[in-house]
């Protein structure tokens, strides 16, 4: 069962072996209906807004083997459940990494330039005096500093396009890699280090108990006023109260998120209304060809788990 319609050619690949029921819409399944579509399946392929737990595995019932995650990140999905059930989980790394950084760089040129707030200036026809000297200011990112939480394949291709733009970059990781370190010439510093020195933080951890509201108001305080938080990890990895908290009180320059500490973000949410936020909607991966490979990873994934051959991409 594919919990939601992905792209070509995952579909294929998995009819090619199987009898493969799919969502036919993007959205995300009501929990009745997602129970009562797993019965009885020998693989699940899940995106991150499906929880799946005992009581989904449950349902799905003694066959189940496999569930696939169409995604890097797994917090989704009942890991020591799995295991104890002997269910293969999988998931699609070595596939978004530079897509992700792509991204991850748009956020901090957006942010620090003003991009998302001069669009909707333009478009909503409020351009009337030509140009003038102190119309959208903002702040320089050739030659600051970069701070990257977290040097896995993303960071360090984040921190690789950083040297292009002429930054100066530093990292905070639970171990150091020297070779990057030697590659790019960064810098290996302490998280408090690396808050206080960087003009532009970004994250990239994976969600776990360790990194939960990672950066919480103790460590935001520690940043400079004209500095930019940017996430596109995981949106617990911050905590948002703490973050909009600091926006308000103009305790530093702005934030650039894709991801949230709930999915989808709720119009209330007063980072909507802050001028200097830019927010996507989760998109860290989304080019065409990024989530075409991963549909054909995550149908691999399954196929190689149930049949015994090629790559599998286990959690554990």
């Amino acid at each position: 069962f594919i919990t939601r319609k992905i792209p070509e050619p995952g579909p294929s690949i998995l009819k090619k072996y199987f009898q493969v029921n799919m969502n036919p819409e993007a959205n995300v399944l009501d929990r009745q209906v997602l129970i009562k579509k797993v019965k009885n399946a020998d693989a699940i392929l899940c995106m991150l807004g499906d929880k799946i737990d005992s009581r989904v595995m449950d349902a799905a019932g003694p066959k189940l083997r496999v569930i696939s995650c169409y995604s890097v990140g797994y917090d989704h999905v009942d890991i020591k459940e799995a295991e104890k059930r002997k269910i293969i989980v999988t998931n699609t790394p070595d596939v978004l990494a530079n897509t992700t950084a792509d991204l991850t760089f748009s956020l901090i040129l957006s942010a620090a330039r003003n991009i998302v707030n001069a669009d909707c200036h333009v478009r909503n026809g409020n351009w009337k005096f030509g140009w003038t000297p102190d119309l959208f200011l903002g702040y320089d990112v050739y030659g600051s500093t970069l701070g990257v939480i977290g040097l896995g394949e993303i960071g360090s291709l984040v921190a690789k396009r950083a040297k292009g733009f002429g930054m100066n970059v530093l990292y905070y990781s639970n171990s150091r890699n020297r070779k990057i370190e030697s590659e790019l010439s960064i810098s290996y510093v302490s998280l408090e280090e690396l808050l206080q020195r960087s003009d532009f933080v970004s994250i990239h951890v994976s969600l776990n108990k360790s990194s939960f509201h990672m950066i919480d108001e103790s460590k935001i305080k520690l940043m400079k006023k004209t500095a930019f938080l940017i996430n596109t990890s995981r949106g617990k990895v911050i905590n948002e109260q703490h973050l909009i908290k600091a926006l308000r009180d103009k305790k530093i320059a702005g934030a650039g998120l894709d991801v949230y500490e709930d999915e989808p973000i709720s119009t209330s949410n007063p980072l909507i209304q802050m001028q200097q936020t830019v927010l996507l909607p989760h998109i860290g991966s989304a080019t065409y060809k990024t989530r075409a490979k991963m549909a054909e990873v995550s149908a691999n994934n399954i196929v190689n788990s149930l049949i015994g051959k090629g790559t599998v991409y286990k959690i554990r």
